[in-house]
Formats: C-alpha cells, sequence, structure tokens
C-alpha cells in the first residue's frame, strides 16, 4: 500500500481529532481505562501515525485537558446565569459535577495518574500546565463572583482537587477509607469548601493574580 501523503491542514484536522476524541473517552470511562489503540483507532490512523502527534499518552492526556478547560468556564458561567439556582446551589452543583466526573463528562485525574503524568512531563511542559491551571482556577473563582488573588485560587485549588481525588480514591487508592460513607464525605467537603467561597465574597483580595 502506498504511503499516504498528509498536508499540513491534514496533520491540524487528525491531532485536533485526536484530543476531541481522548477527551470524551477519558471522560466518559476515566483516563486510566482509555488507551492510546483506543483513540487512535476511533480516529481512523495506525499506531505508528499517532506517535507521530504524541510522544506518549500522557503528552495527549494533557492536551485534553487543555481542551477541557473553556468547556469548564462555559459551564460554570451557565450555572451562575441559571436564575433557578442560587449562588450556592449553583457554586456546589458545579463542584459536585467535578467530583462526579465521569458522570459529568469532565474529565478528572486520578491520584496514580497525577504521578505517572507529572513523572513523564518535561519541566517546561509542567511550568506551562501549573500556568494553565491557575489561570483555569482563577477565572472559576472570578464567575463565582469572588476576586482572585494568588493566595487564593491556590487555596482554591488544593480544596476543589482534594475533594475530587478522594473521592475517586475510594476505596482503590485508599482502602482504609469507609466507601459506604464516600458521597457523605465529599457532600461534607463541597459545603465546606462553598461556606469559605461564601465568606470571600465579602472580603477583598491581598493582591492581583493577573
Amino acid at each position: 500500500m502506498p504511503k499516504v501523503a498528509y498536508s499540513e491542514e491534514d496533520r491540524e484536522r487528525i491531532r485536533t481529532q485526536l484530543v476531541a476524541v481522548g477527551l470524551e473517552l477519558m471522560a466518559k470511562q476515566g483516563i486510566q481505562h482509555t488507551t492510546v489503540e483506543q483513540v487512535y483507532k476511533k480516529v481512523g490512523i495506525s499506531r505508528t501515525f499517532f506517535y507521530s502527534f504524541f510522544s506518549t499518552k500522557e503528552d495527549l492526556i494533557v492536551e485534553t485537558l487543555y481542551l477541557q478547560q473553556p468547556k469548564i468556564i462555559q459551564y460554570v458561567q451557565a450555572l451562575m446565569a441559571d436564575p433557578a439556582l442560587s449562588w450556592r446551589e449553583a457554586v456546589k452543583q458545579f463542584l459536585h459535577a467535578c467530583c462526579y466526573g465521569e458522570e459529568n463528562g469532565i474529565a478528572v485525574l486520578t491520584i496514580e495518574e497525577q504521578q505517572l503524568i507529572f513523572k513523564r512531563l518535561s519541566k517546561e511542559s509542567y511550568q506551562v500546565f501549573r500556568q494553565k491551571q491557575r489561570r483555569l482556577f482563577g477565572e472559576i473563582l472570578e464567575n463565582f463572583g469572588i476576586q482572585a488573588d494568588t493566595a487564593r485560587i491556590n487555596l482554591f485549588t488544593n480544596l476543589s482537587l482534594t475533594a475530587m481525588v478522594v473521592r475517586r480514591a475510594i476505596p482503590n487508592t485508599l482502602p482504609l477509607f469507609v466507601p459506604e460513607a464516600a458521597d457523605e464525605t465529599v457532600d461534607f467537603q463541597l459545603n465546606a469548601i462553598v461556606d469559605a467561597l461564601e465568606k470571600l465574597k465579602t472580603d477583598p483580595p491581598l493582591e492581583k493574580w493577573k
């Protein structure tokens, strides 16, 4: 079979498809259970051709997370604009959707996935990821009507991710936790986060983050 010659436009289209399909599969079935083979077969290309775009699965995962970021902001904005929801209900619904990402089309990293990915990312890629992550959480806070500064973004990031990863880690990664109380634990954490955020709405930030 003769080798197919792809134009730059073709390659860009295929790369976009790979990231979109990767996000779709990872959000639906989890990042760990999504394989490179599933992605490139759904797009209709070979394994070798896939690796001409992404040298590792981890590189693809990071790109899917970048693709997801504007979708997350749109979701926040839709919730905050919903007249049927109070501020507190909208914020909690957003956090709940992220904690139960596989039920809501949101890809969330487990503890193991975070460890694996960032072991394999270059220092430069890691720095880019942290910058984009910081901007994402800052924009979420501002859409909540909370003025963001570095300290607030850092705290909100840690509180949010803690609730997400703990929920995903019970009981597989954290076997000594009680799985029967997992949902109640998440609900308690989310209420505590919303309480803290509600207080921040009336407090001025210490510094600008942008």
